[in-house]
């Protein structure tokens, strides 16, 4: 049996993990829930029970034995490495591992594992970067309360602040008060921002609304505009800085986008243009997704050049919303 190398993306919202061959031909994907948090004793059985399901099925899909070793492996998780890399040791053989964070394996998709930086607009915003020395460097992920600037949950957080302005007579009308009200089935804005602290409205659900404001501003109100306007500025900003933390002026570098936000179109497009204003940047969406990134740095890790994927499948779950 040639050499097995393994890349796992663990988040929020899903487990994917891909099995590829010396060669780099992908043999088996396997998918399963979220795996993120693993502090409490019934998270630590969760985290083992679901990293078990995605690479079983992975082993299962490519005709493998249930307990066949891997050469090299990464596994990347939201919410960082530190309590979970002693768990992976005790449940998959691996000879050279690696666990580390998603905006790492984001990253080395997004470029085929190239120099370059990647800004992330989901739920919060990141940006995360390598150069061709190996040198890694972040702008951004500092959470809801003291950053994520640009990213879903920001937008729709101002855009309430908005509707409870209207709402008390210091701030212009918006087309984003009723819109809200209707999305959270509540009478005033006041008993909406309520609403948003219980566990009814997770940071992701309410994340999930970002497509009222883009209705509001293709309908032409201002302050939704604006919102959208704010974000693509400041995660345009974050991918300079990251990249000014990396690249020299005069080096060129690969910039890619992934997450909900860069679905608003308005949104896409200003951050396309703002970044492009830098001619050295090769700006586009990702090559390949976080967990093709993972199964690049598998190889890495063992000391191996990086190979050309093939057979790579879509690794996107169907039944679950982007992040």
């Amino acid at each position: 049996m040639s050499q097995l190398f393994l890349g796992v993306d663990g988040g929020q919202s899903s487990t994917t993990a891909l099995i590829a061959d010396a060669s780099g031909r992908v043999l088996g994907m396997g998918r399963s829930g979220p795996c993120n948090h693993v502090a409490a004793a019934e998270a630590r059985s969760k985290f083992i029970r679901v990293i078990a399901q995605c690479v079983g099925e992975a082993r299962r899909a490519a005709g493998l034995e249930p307990d066949s070793p891997f050469e090299g492996a990464c596994l990347g998780f939201s919410g960082g490495p530190a309590d979970k890399d002693s768990i992976i040791a005790e449940i998959l053989q691996i000879k050279h591992r690696f666990v580390t964070n998603d905006g790492l394996i984001a990253l080395t998709g997004a470029t085929a594992g190239a120099p370059g930086v990647i800004t992330i607009g989901g739920t919060g915003s990141i940006s995360f970067g390598r150069n061709a020395q190996g040198r890694m460097g972040r702008v951004g992920g500092w959470g809801f309360i003291f950053g994520d600037e640009g990213g879903g949950f920001d937008l729709v957080r101002q855009a309430l602040r908005a509707a409870l302005r209207m709402e008390e007579g210091w701030g212009p009308q918006t087309a984003l008060h009723p819109l809200l009200l209707e999305a959270g089935q509540t009478r005033n804005a006041n008993e909406l921002l309520h609403k948003f602290y219980t566990p009814d409205f997770p940071r992701d659900k309410v994340a999930a609304l970002t497509p009222i404001i883009e209705r509001a501003a293709n309908e032409g109100d201002i302050v939704a505009a604006d919102l959208l306007a704010v974000a693509a500025q400041q995660l345009a900003a974050s991918s300079a800085a990251c990249r000014r933390m990396l690249f020299d002026d005069s080096e060129p570098a690969r910039i890619a986008w992934v997450g909900g936000v860069f679905k608003i179109g308005v949104v896409l497009e200003r951050f396309r243009t703002l970044t492009e204003s830098n001619t050295l940047n090769r700006v586009g969406p990702p090559d390949h997704g976080p967990a093709a990134g993972a199964l690049l740095e598998a190889f890495r890790t063992a000391g191996l050049g990086l190979p050309q994927l093939i057979d790579l499948p879509d690794e996107k779950p169907k039944p679950l919303s982007e992040s």
